[in-house]
């Protein structure tokens, strides 16, 4: 039963949307314990739609349960652009209409297409899994949110993050706004986003946007480097730390230590009892 469970749960990722997803610019593949995405519109510097994000919210939907790793990296030169431009035209992207027609839509439909694209970002979180960002080039307003939803970023030294969404009148609301503030604090995130100016390789690292920075041509293997110190551990104690470590800033330090108590007991039960 958990075998046919799994298969079924792999089954649209794996196999049967690999035609999907090419059509909205989308690569998965999953080795092993690691999946890694890939946008893969090279030619519009991995520009995101809203087919874009409905495809990301259905791989996180049908990620397999043997995944640990999720690797999200882009094609080309960049990482991601942000969004495709064609979305702020009142003709927007075909088949997928634009924010111009989302405006005329009633409050209640509207929170419902943002609630929609946020969950292709929110999944990067979960606690099962270890998702990084491997991000070269651009990361620019909706590319720079995704790499802000992965737990991890290792950069090129190319990289180029901004947040440009003021800049067009707009905020970030695709869930980059509460990581950027925890990496950065409130003040730098108020620079960066109320500038929209761009940040560095250099500034990412010094700040905490990246847990490392490799030239450009060494980007695959950090990354790959990077997966396989992640699978060295045992994978339900990683699942139950990062729990903790998640729930940290919410907590009290008695919250915290009656937290780990719980987590503890659990380990140790699993391990010994």
């Amino acid at each position: 039963m958990a075998e046919a469970q799994e298969q079924q749960r792999g089954g649209y990722a794996e196999n049967v949307s690999a035609a999907e997803l090419a059509e909205v610019g989308i690569r998965f593949e999953v080795d092993g314990e690691i999946a890694t995405i890939t946008l893969d519109r090279p030619d519009k510097r991995n520009a995101q739609t809203f087919a874009t994000w409905s495809a990301l919210a259905r791989i996180g939907e049908s990620l397999p349960e043997r995944v640990r790793v999720v690797v999200v990296k882009g094609e080309g030169p960049s990482f991601s652009a942000g969004i495709d431009l064609r979305m702020f035209t009142p003709e927007g992207v075909p088949g997928q209409g634009s924010f111009a027609s989302a405006a005329k839509a009633d409050d209640t439909s509207f929170d419902q297409l943002v609630d929609q694209a946020q969950q292709a970002f929110l999944w990067l979180r979960r606690p099962e899994i270890v998702s990084i960002a491997a991000v070269q080039g651009h990361a620019i307003g909706a590319g720079f949110q995704l790499a802000l939803a992965c737990d991890l970023r290792v950069v090129a030294d190319d990289v180029k993050f901004c947040m440009k969404e003021p800049a067009l009148g707009l905020v970030p609301d695709l869930t980059g706004t509460k990581p950027l503030v925890e990496l950065v604090g409130p003040a730098k995130a108020i620079d960066i986003c109320l500038t929209a100016r761009v940040v560095h390789a250099d500034e990412a690292l010094r700040i905490g946007l990246a847990e490392r920075v490799v030239a450009r041509d060494d980007l695959a293997a950090a990354v790959a480097e990077k997966a396989a110190e992640l699978l060295s551990t045992n994978r339900d104690a990683a699942v139950a730390t990062k729990r903790l470590l998640q729930g940290a800033r919410g907590r009290t330090l008695e919250e915290q230590c009656a937290a780990e108590r719980a987590e503890q007991a659990a380990r140790v039960r699993a391990l010994f009892g």
